[in-house]
């Protein structure tokens, strides 16, 4: 609690607030306090086009009857705008007797609480003219690199988020949680055609992030993905064979498959996996992971915001579903304990199960003997974006670049190519993986309920038996 004592913030007075959440007969509360600085520096046409720096600090309360949530927060930590946020909130969720409130701290982190994101160098000991030089030599870098660049954007973000989470039963969780994230766009141009593409990296690191290694991944693939589009056609129209690429092929399950995995949509009856738990949903060899735990991704915590440690949850193993990601609400609902998924874009948002780095394990083939035994069919490069509906699991994803699959080689680069599907089918007919795992370094970032968090994703090459893909007719 040190960081927020600065804020006035004491054990008795946490006491008083979350006595106050629970004064209406609450079953739980939580205490969710957030202090966030975010700078960003963007760059175009030789010119920095935009600056910002924003600080935030507030506090959400959360009081739960049953399933039903009552919810408030405060941007004001004067004692009077707390007292008064806690006894809204247990307006909207008044419930029988009061509880009472165990004293702070009497169960703090154990084990299960890691440190993932060391720092070495923080954010706030970096300065504006720091990170402006930093996006003016990427720009500078990626011109040199190719004389078809016309255009270059560069961006750089961080954030650094200190949180403390606060429970009646006496847990008290601090966390500090860093990150950064960068892109590079380029606009190039050749006999007359332009094509435009971009990378971006991201972790939960200070500035030591952007080693030589890193920024010269961050801008050989900014301009690699753009010059194969000079070379890209369109593939045939139909149903076929598809071979998503290890990495950011996991958009795919992340979408397709994860969000229909978070309790809330099966509880609630939404998920087409609600009545499936224990059953095959997809053949020996497939294992899906949902990961909190791998050191410094975009999507790893210590703690969620509900203050259990984050883990490495088994969803689907061996092609049999084990585990949905559960919030304390729907662990309670299911009678088994927290996986640690309840997350909150800010104290402005109440909790929802979600995921943190979703994942296929490896399986037993090559990259190269899945594409040796596809006759004809695509290999999915890269992903842009999707649209997925969580009841069905119907979903439709724009492939940006990728390559046909011929005789069992790869041969004409694709792009700008739609593939439709099912998820749970998707599963059903997944017919090799790969050994190649790769988490994606990308700025993944995810949607549910009009709340956005960060999230990493990864895949190993995998081969799907059949997708429809909407190509040259």
């Amino acid at each position: 609690m040190q960081w927020f004592a600065q804020f006035g913030l004491t054990e008795e007075l946490l006491r008083q607030v979350l006595g106050d959440a629970l004064g209406r007969g609450g079953d739980d509360a939580d205490l969710y306090f957030e202090h966030l600085n975010a700078t960003s520096v963007s760059l175009s046409d030789g010119k920095v086009n935009r600056a910002s720096t924003n600080v935030d600090l507030g506090l959400g309360v959360r009081v739960v009857v049953g399933d039903a949530v009552g919810y408030a927060y405060t941007e004001d930590l004067s004692v009077a705008a707390m007292r008064e946020t806690a006894q809204v909130a247990a307006e909207i969720a008044a419930g029988g007797r009061p509880r009472d409130v165990a004293r702070i701290g009497s169960r703090g982190p154990g084990a299960g609480y890691a440190s993932r994101y060391a720092v070495k160098t923080p954010w706030e000991q970096v300065d504006m003219a720091t990170r402006v030089g930093m996006v003016r030599t990427w720009e500078q870098t990626t011109f040199a690199r190719d004389n078809r660049v016309k255009k270059v954007e560069t961006m750089m973000a961080d954030t650094q988020k200190h949180i403390l989470i606060v429970r009646p039963d006496g847990r008290m969780v601090y966390d500090y949680q860093p990150m950064t994230r960068a892109f590079v766009s380029v606009t190039a141009e050749e006999n007359g055609k332009k094509e435009s593409s971009m990378a971006n990296i991201a972790q939960r690191q200070g500035l030591e992030f952007y080693s030589p290694a890193n920024v010269d991944y961050l801008v050989k693939k900014a301009i690699d993905d753009t010059m194969i589009l000079f070379e890209a056609g369109k593939p045939p129209a139909g149903e076929m064979t598809v071979v998503l690429g290890a990495g950011s092929s996991g958009i795919l399950l992340h979408e397709a498959i994860g969000h229909g995995l978070e309790a809330d949509f099966n509880r609630k009856g939404i998920s087409i996996y609600a009545d499936k738990l224990g059953q095959r949903i997809a053949p020996k060899g497939v294992t899906v992971v949902d990961d909190g735990t791998l050191p410094y991704a975009r999507g790893t915590i210590n703690t969620d915001d509900e203050a259990n440690p984050a883990e490495k949850t088994v969803l689907i193993e061996d092609g049999i579903l084990k585990s949905y990601l559960h919030d304390e609400i729907s662990a309670k609902h299911y009678k088994v304990a927290p996986t640690g998924s309840g997350r909150r874009e800010s104290f402005r948002s109440p909790v929802l199960p979600r995921m943190r780095a979703t994942y296929m394990e490896n399986g037993a083939f090559t990259p190269e003997e899945i594409i040796a035994s596809v006759k004809t069919g695509i290999y999915c490069s890269t992903f842009s974006n999707g649209q997925v509906q969580i009841g069905a699991g119907d979903f439709a994803f724009y492939v940006r670049h990728g390559y046909l699959i011929e005789d069992g080689k790869l041969t004409r680069p694709i792009k700008d190519v739609n593939i439709i599907g099912n998820g749970p089918k998707v599963l059903e007919t997944v017919q090799m993986v790969g050994n190649d795992l790769q988490i994606d370094i990308g700025g993944w970032t995810c949607g549910k309920d009009g709340q956005s968090v960060p999230v990493s994703q990864g895949m190993p090459t995998v081969k799907v038996d059949k997708l429809s893909v909407g190509g040259a007719s």
